[in-house]
């Protein structure tokens, strides 16, 4: 691949989260608040408030970064020290992504989201996680992989959100062509 078709899928990849976006927005619109994502009301100013989201962004993050697997650097440690630290590297970056994707499933359902919403906003932080991590670690190496697996976490969640309020609003529109009730929205989709 040229640097120009490089460049191009970025940008193609940048315009269409963008319009993702704007969708998602009209969609949460159409439906109202009741209806719409509601873990996505945390933004990434609630990180520094000094509180409860300073301490939910650690403790995510903690997790994340911080999950040793501690039964596979024991059995690889017999076999020698470079062996073991290749395999603690490798199972925190299977690890940490599972947990961090559990970890906005959960959170999704604590805020009062809906089981659908806590599913796309973890799969969206699982396959975020993944690929800016490889991306990253591949670019620039390990900490390559921890900037991007962090970034890819926060990305893949907001682009979960934004699915499920696009199909909310799908959903809600359907439902007004058919005309199943005088009302916009009679009941959450999921």
């Amino acid at each position: 691949m040229d640097f120009k078709t490089k460049r191009v899928q970025c940008l193609a990849f940048i315009v269409g989260v963008i319009a993702l976006s704007i969708t998602a927005e009209k969609c949460r619109q159409l439906v109202g608040d009741d209806y719409s994502s509601q873990s996505g009301k945390f933004t990434i100013f609630n990180c520094f408030d000094l509180g409860s989201g300073t301490h939910r962004v650690c403790g995510e993050r903690g997790c994340e970064v911080g999950m040793p697997a501690q039964d596979a650097a024991k059995t690889a440690q017999k076999e020698g020290t470079k062996a073991a630290k290749l395999a603690k590297r490798q199972a925190k970056r299977v690890i940490g992504p599972v947990i961090s994707s559990g970890w906005d499933f959960f959170e999704a359902l604590y805020y009062g989201g809906t089981m659908a919403e806590g599913f796309l906003r973890g799969s969206g932080t699982l396959v975020g996680a993944y690929a800016g991590g490889f991306l990253g670690d591949e670019r620039l190496g390990r900490v390559g992989y921890l900037v991007g697996s962090h970034l890819g976490s926060w990305v893949g969640g907001r682009v979960g959100l934004m699915v499920y309020d696009v199909v909310n609003g799908v959903h809600c529109l359907l439902q007004f062509v058919q005309g199943e009730g005088s009302e916009v929205y009679e009941s959450p989709p999921w």
